[in-house]
C-alpha cells in the first residue's frame, strides 16, 4: 500500500513551481476532469433548488474564469457508452459500445491516441469503465470495474494483470493524488493531455470522514416534482427508477451506503419519499464537496506551476442524474436532468471570463473541440464537431438546432427509447424492445412523449396528445427519422425495430 504525505504533495509543489511554461508558446495542456453522475443540480451554478446548499467553490471558480455550457447532452445517458462517445466522437451505434455490457474495442483510435500520435504526452487516471486495456494512453492507473471509494485498487499498465494495487484513502483524494505525482513527474519536453476521472458521486454516494457533519442540521429543499407518484400523479408512460428502490436499497445495505439506523416502517407513503430524499441528497452532495475540494487542489497546482494560463481545464460528468425530480434517481432516461452534462471551461486568453453558451452540444463534440486547440483535424469517422467558435462567441450559422439521443438497454420500467431534442420540445419514442442478449426484459407497449421546453421546462405534462401541438409532433417524426438515418442508425439487424418505425413514421 502506498501513502502520500503533505511533505511529498507539497514537494511536488515546490519543484512544479520551477516550470513555468509561457502562454502561446507551445500547445496547449489539457487538464479533462470527469466525475461519475454529478448531475448539474448538484453543482450550485445551474438554478437548482439545490444552489443555495451544495458546495462548490472550485467549480463556481472555473465558472467565474471560463464559461459556463447550459445544454450539452449526453447521446445515450449511461456511464460506459458516455464514455465511450467522449473517447471516440462517435454515437453509440458507431462506437459499438451500446450498454454497460459493452466493451471499447482497444484497436479503435481515440481523442487519446489522437494526441499522442501528435506528440502529446496522455495520462487517464481513475475511473475507466470500458472494460478493455486503456490505449492511447502513456500512462494509466484506472480503478478495475466500478472500483471502490474507500482504500481502492488501482491498476497500471505494470500491475494491469496481477490484480492492481491498493491504495490508502478516500478514492477521490487518491486520484487527485495520483493525477499529481504524474503532472510533476511527467516528461517536460511535450504538452499534455491529462484525463482524471473521478469515481464520485456514483451510487453509493460515500464521502471522506471529514464531511460526516456537513449537512447534517440542514432540512434539503425540495424539487416540485418530487411526490409525483406514478401513475395517478405523473402523466410519465413509465414508472422508472423511483426513490423507494434506493430507500430499499438503504435499508438492505447499511454497510455500503453508510448508515446503520435507516428505516421506512411505519412511515406513510409521503414521508417516506422525504426521508430517502433526505439522505440520498445530503450524502449526494457530500461526495460532490470532495470533488470540489479536489478540483481545487489541481487548480493550485497548475497555479503553482505556472501552467494556468496554458492550460484548458475542462469539468464534466459523463450525464446528468435524477435528484428527486419525478420522484426519481438514477439516469438513463430523456429528461433534462439524466442526459444534460454540466461542463465548464476555462482557457485564458482565448475564452471570456463569465461568459456563458446555451447551444446544443453533445458528448461527441468533446474529443473535435480538444483536438481542434491543440491544432488537429478531427479523423472523418469521428460524428462531432468541433465547439471552439461556440466558446469564442461566433456560433456558426450551420450551428445544430436538434439532436438525436438513443438508449439501448430495456427494463418494463425504463423502456429503451430514442428522440429528439430542440431548442424548443422533445419528442421521446419509447419503443421498449431488448434488442439483443443482456440488452433487458421483456419487451413493452411502444408510447410517445412530448413536451414544450418553454411551457413546461420541469418537463411535468406529457403533451402527445394534446392536439395543439399536432404540427409540431409531426415536424419532429420527420425531423427525426432523418437524424436517425443521418447519422447512419439504421436498425438493418432488427426486423422488430423496422416493424415498429414503418409503423410509427407519421
Amino acid at each position: 500500500m502506498r501513502k502520500y504525505s503533505l511533505i511529498c504533495l507539497l514537494a511536488c509543489f515546490l519543484v512544479a513551481a520551477c516550470e513555468s511554461e509561457p502562454p502561446g508558446e507551445s500547445p496547449p495542456n489539457i487538464l479533462f476532469i470527469m466525475s461519475d453522475d454529478h448531475t448539474s443540480q448538484a453543482w450550485g451554478i445551474y438554478g437548482s433548488v439545490l444552489d443555495s446548499v451544495a458546495r462548490t467553490p472550485s467549480i463556481s471558480r472555473l465558472r467565474d474564469e471560463g464559461a459556463k455550457l447550459k445544454h450539452v447532452f449526453a447521446t445515450n445517458s449511461i456511464c460506459t457508452p458516455s464514455r465511450a462517445a467522449i473517447l471516440t466522437g462517435q454515437y453509440s451505434h458507431r462506437n459499438g459500445v451500446y450498454t454497460l455490457g459493452d466493451t471499447l474495442d482497444p484497436a479503435r483510435k481515440t481523442v487519446a491516441g489522437t494526441f499522442q500520435d501528435h506528440g502529446y504526452q496522455t495520462a487517464l487516471i481513475g475511473k475507466w469503465h470500458l472494460k478493455s486495456r486503456p490505449s492511447g494512453f502513456d500512462h494509466y492507473n484506472v480503478l478495475p470495474g466500478q472500483g471502490r471509494y474507500h482504500d481502492p485498487i488501482l491498476r497500471d499498465s505494470s500491475s494491469w494483470t496481477k490484480g492492481g494495487q491498493e491504495y490508502q484513502g478516500f478514492v477521490t483524494d487518491v486520484i487527485t493524488d495520483l493525477s499529481l505525482q504524474w503532472l510533476n513527474e511527467r516528461p517536460k519536453d511535450k504538452p499534455f493531455l491529462l484525463m482524471t476521472h473521478f469515481k464520485a458521486t456514483h451510487e453509493p454516494f460515500n464521502y471522506p470522514e471529514r464531511y460526516d457533519t456537513l449537512y447534517r442540521d440542514i432540512r434539503m429543499p425540495e424539487p416540485e416534482s418530487l411526490y409525483n407518484f406514478y401513475p395517478d400523479q405523473t402523466e410519465r408512460t413509465f414508472e422508472g427508477q423511483v426513490l423507494e428502490i434506493l430507500g430499499g436499497r438503504f435499508e438492505q445495505r447499511p454497510a455500503v451506503y453508510s448508515t446503520d439506523d435507516f428505516s421506512l416502517e411505519g412511515l406513510a407513503k409521503k414521508e417516506a419519499r422525504s426521508k430517502v430524499y433526505q439522505k440520498f441528497v445530503k450524502d449526494f452532495l457530500r461526495s460532490g464537496a470532495a470533488i470540489d475540494e479536489n478540483i481545487g487542489r489541481l487548480l493550485d497546482y497548475l497555479d503553482r506551476a505556472g501552467m494556468a494560463e496554458n492550460t484548458i481545464v475542462i469539468y464534466t460528468a459523463d450525464q446528468g442524474y435524477f435528484m428527486g425530480e419525478h420522484g426519481l434517481f438514477d439516469k438513463r432516461i430523456m429528461y433534462e436532468e439524466s442526459m444534460q452534462m454540466p461542463f465548464v471551461i476555462r482557457y485564458p486568453g482565448e475564452i471570456e471570463a463569465g461568459t456563458v453558451n446555451d447551444d446544443i452540444i453533445l458528448n461527441t463534440d468533446f474529443a473535435p473541440l480538444l483536438m481542434d486547440y491543440a491544432g488537429i483535424t478531427p479523423p472523418e469517422k469521428m460524428q462531432g464537431r468541433s465547439f471552439r467558435a461556440n466558446l469564442a462567441g461566433e456560433t456558426p450559422d450551420d450551428w445544430r438546432q436538434s439532436m438525436y439521443y438513443r438508449y439501448w438497454m430495456h427494463q418494463e420500467h425504463r423502456p429503451a427509447h430514442l428522440g429528439i431534442r430542440t431548442r424548443r420540445y422533445k419528442l421521446i419514442y419509447f419503443y421498449g424492445q431488448p434488442l439483443r442478449d443482456g440488452y433487458g426484459e421483456s419487451a413493452t407497449e411502444p408510447a410517445w412523449e412530448f413536451y414544450d421546453l418553454k411551457k413546461d421546462p420541469r418537463e411535468l405534462h406529457n403533451a402527445y396528445g394534446n392536439p395543439q401541438y399536432r404540427h409540431q409532433i409531426d415536424s419532429l417524426k420527420s425531423e427525426l427519422w432523418k437524424l436517425k438515418d443521418r447519422l447512419g442508425d439504421s436498425d438493418a439487424s432488427y426486423p422488430s425495430m423496422q416493424s415498429l418505425l414503418n409503423r410509427n413514421k407519421k
